[in-house]
């Protein structure tokens, strides 16, 4: 059973990751690479109104490494992704084996269900950000998502597959608690991109994931159906 929840995780992870960037280099990339041009320009603006002492400020601050432009970007978000892709498929593969699905379709349903805990309910709270864009304590929205992300898990589980009405009803409070209490949020919402190209980036961000996670539901049903046939 391990090997073969490790050879599903490990196959399904890595074309779900090969998928991801794909998508991302074509349509979340860019919008990134937008905004930076406009968090580039903040410096430069700052450089002008405080002199030299802002400039030495800024040159230390450019001295933290970043993958450049073409290749060095595109590895680094594939090696990424290839380590979330399959992280989720060992967590996919792992319920198929407490549950196996009866079809590789029934992969989709699990697949929109891990895009829902861990990227449409913490992003209704903590929208996906671009570059440039203030943000509040991180520690407490690290906490914020673990917990909404935990909440919404539990509550599709409860809704899904238990039988008793109270029950369900308890799975639904969880679904929506976290969005009671509320995300951590910054001081001053402040972001030097357009709120055009914000929106841009916020739905690329949710159909790319989505797609993502749909693929990865798929792929690894189906391979994890496969093996136990073989």
């Amino acid at each position: 059973m391990i090997t073969r929840i490790a050879r599903t995780a490990g196959f399904s992870g890595l074309l779900a990751a090969l998928l991801l960037t794909l998508l991302q280099s074509f349509w979340v990339a860019p919008l990134i690479l937008e905004a930076e041009t406009y968090e580039s320009a903040a410096p430069a603006a700052e450089h002008h109104a405080h002199g030299a002492e802002g400039a030495a400020a800024h040159e230390h601050s450019d001295e933290a490494w970043s993958p450049e432009d073409g290749w060095q970007r595109i590895l680094s978000t594939t090696g990424g992704n290839l380590v979330v892709a399959v992280g989720f498929a060992l967590i996919l593969a792992a319920l198929y084996s407490l549950r196996e699905p009866k079809r590789a379709a029934t992969g989709a349903l699990w697949g929109l269900a891990g895009f829902a805990v861990f990227c449409l309910a913490p992003t209704l709270g903590l929208p996906p950000e671009l570059p440039g864009t203030a943000a509040a304590d991180l520690g407490q929205r690290q906490a914020w998502w673990i917990g909404t992300a935990s909440a919404t898990a539990l509550g599709l589980a409860l809704l899904v597959f238990a039988r008793h009405w109270l029950v369900k009803a308890l799975g639904a409070v969880l679904l929506v608690l976290p969005h009671v209490i509320g995300a951590p949020q910054p001081e001053v919402h402040q972001s030097l991109a357009p709120e055009a190209l914000e929106a841009q980036f916020k739905i690329a961000s949710w159909l790319t994931n989505a797609a993502f996670w749909v693929a990865l539901g798929l792929l690894s049903a189906w391979l994890f159906r496969r093996s136990s046939q073989a």
